[in-house]
C-alpha cells in the first residue's frame, strides 16, 4: 500500500519502496507486462499440453496399427497350412485314422484362428463378389445361374470386419 508520502509499505508497516514521481505508472506498466507474459505462458502451456495428449493418442494408434499388421502377417502364414490339411481330407486314401487326426488338427487351427477373430467367408452357392473372392476359373453348370460360386478352391477369411484373404473360387459360366 502506498501512503501519503509515496512510500510502499508492507502490512506490518515497513517501508519497502520509496515511490518517486512517475514510478506508479512505471510499476503499473511493468505489472501489466508481467501479467501479459503470464497469460502468454499459460496459453503456451495449454497448447503444449493439448499437443502432448494428441501425440499420446497418435502413438497409441500407430502401435495398434503395427500390432495388427504383424498379427495379420502371422495369420496369413497359417492359412496355407490349413488349406493343405483340408485338401488332404478331400483325398482320403490313407484311411480313417489319418482322416481323424487331420480333422482334429483342422479344428485346433480353426479354434486358434477364431480366438484371434478370424472367420471363414461363406461364398459357395452365392453370387460371385470380387470384394471377397478371386475367380480362378469358370465352369458350365446346369441349373446354376451365371456368376454363382460353384466351388471353393481356397477359403477366404476376414479378421474382424477386414478382409484377411480373398477366397479362390470357380464360378458358373455358360459357354457362349
Amino acid at each position: 500500500m502506498f501512503d501519503d508520502q509515496s512510500t510502499l509499505r508492507t502490512e506490518a508497516g515497513e517501508a519497502v519502496i520509496e515511490e518517486q514521481p512517475g514510478d506508479r505508472d512505471s510499476l503499473e506498466a511493468r505489472l501489466s507486462a508481467a501479467e501479459a507474459r503470464a497469460d502468454e505462458n499459460y496459453n503456451k502451456f495449454l497448447l503444449a499440453s493439448a499437443d502432448f495428449e494428441n501425440y499420446k493418442k497418435r502413438i497409441q494408434r500407430d502401435l495398434e496399427a503395427i500390432v495388427t499388421s504383424r498379427r495379420r502377417m502371422l495369420l496369413e502364414r497359417f492359412l496355407p497350412v490349413l488349406d493343405n490339411l483340408e485338401r488332404a481330407l478331400r483325398y482320403d486314401a490313407a484311411g480313417e485314422n489319418l482322416r481323424g487326426g487331420i480333422e482334429q488338427t483342422i479344428k485346433g487351427f480353426e479354434a486358434v484362428l477364431a480366438g484371434e477373430g478370424v472367420k471363414a467367408i461363406d461364398v459357395k452357392d452365392k453370387p460371385f463378389d470380387p470384394r471377397v473372392a478371386e475367380a480362378i476359373g469358370t465352369e458350365p453348370r446346369d441349373g446354376v445361374a451365371d456368376d454363382t460360386v460353384v466351388e471353393v478352391a481356397e477359403k477366404g477369411y476376414n479378421i474382424a470386419d477386414e478382409l484377411l484373404r480373398p477366397a479362390k473360387v470357380i464360378v458358373a459360366k455358360r459357354d457362349g
